[in-house]
């Protein structure tokens, strides 16, 4: 008898795409370092690395020049620096997550009122309570977002469409729709809340100091904490209900923990630095052409893609009308709105 010699297939173009992924991930990484530095270096007053390394490590000094980078350093660009990457990696989990709950390639975390939440959470309270400090409003934009986030999660969940994506995204522009009237009328009747809604809704970095980072950035670590749980059932939920079910997802528990961490991550960065359109949606496009289709990288690059384009968005806003500024918020739309377009046009080139 002849033996058969039967070639075992070998796992090398796995390893070489892990390889190729982990690679990605660290250079992405490198470019948040770079652009973290460049952050803190650029402004209407330039610094040079000397400067912003003794306004970062070095002892107070008698010396007015650099007494004056300590405070730039220390209480305007090393604030906003930190933000930007907190609500950028905040912002792009959220994206990505939001796309793969309701399958649908140009969602975005507005696509559960989240945005029109914090907006009338802050302008009621300026209304009401008279509140113009943004670690005061910080909390009622946050409490706006998780309760526009519930609201529309609740009515997605009961009836005949009770868990379908299409549900979903009708109930969240429905209670958009709603909390966006509530907040022009509110915004027309009080000055003030009309003055900081302008000024908020821009998505500004600016302004916040770390008595809101801080607590910001524990509600976004809680929500990553609990995205990182729901990525193997997100990577079969993609293969449909069925199959997913099939396979032993428990989908309420993954479609409530999901839509969970997106409430917290995107409540959080819109309660601390207004609503920052396409930024979610741009970045969860590119993540996926870079990763493929598996969450479990799709994801991570998406935070880490979110918090190089929010951080490079802010260093150009300060630039490009210098000595003024133009928020982060405003170069982000800039680049997201032609973003969007071509990702229609394209999706209609498809079916046609």
């Amino acid at each position: 008898m002849c033996a058969i010699a039967v070639e075992r297939p070998v796992p090398g173009g796995a390893t070489e795409a892990r390889r190729r992924r982990v690679a990605g991930a660290g250079a992405l990484l490198g470019v948040l370092v770079v652009a973290a530095a460049v952050s803190l270096a650029v402004g209407a007053r330039a610094l040079s690395p000397a400067e912003v390394w003794h306004g970062l490590f070095a002892d107070p000094d008698p010396d007015r020049r650099l007494t004056e980078v300590r405070l730039i350093v220390q209480t305007v660009r090393l604030p906003r620096t930190v933000l930007a990457v907190v609500a950028g990696v905040a912002l792009g989990v959220g994206g990505a997550l939001i796309q793969g709950y309701t399958r649908n390639p140009i969602a975005d975390t507005g696509l559960l009122g989240i945005n029109a939440g914090a907006s009338f959470g802050v302008v009621s309270v300026i209304a009401v309570l008279g509140f113009t400090d943004p670690f005061q409003y910080v909390w009622f934009a946050f409490a706006g977002a998780a309760v526009a986030g519930v609201v529309v999660f609740g009515l997605a969940s009961i009836g005949r469409g009770a868990g379908n994506p299409l549900t979903l995204a009708l109930a969240g522009q429905g209670v958009a729709v709603f909390l966006l009237a509530m907040t022009t009328a509110v915004a027309l009747t009080d000055q003030k809340s009309l003055n900081a809604l302008r000024f908020w809704n821009a998505g500004s970095l600016t302004g916040v100091g770390f008595d809101v980072i801080w607590p910001v950035t524990a509600f976004i670590a809680t929500g990553l904490g609990m995205a990182l749980l729901v990525l193997p059932a997100l990577n079969l939920l993609s293969l449909g209900e069925d199959v997913a079910r099939a396979l032993g997802v428990n989908l309420a528990l993954s479609r409530t923990t999901g839509i969970a961490a997106v409430t917290l991550l995107a409540g959080a960065a819109t309660a601390a630095c207004g609503p920052i359109a396409f930024l979610g949606l741009m970045v969860a496009h590119v993540a996926r052409y870079l990763t493929g289709p598996d969450y479990r990288w799709l994801v991570p690059y998406a935070g880490l893609l979110g918090g190089v384009v929010l951080l490079v968005c802010d260093i150009v806003g300060r630039l490009v009308v210098r000595p003024g500024e133009l928020d982060a918020g405003v170069v982000v739309a800039l680049l997201g709105a032609p973003f969007f377009a071509v990702l229609v046009w394209r999706g209609k080139f498809r079916s046609a």
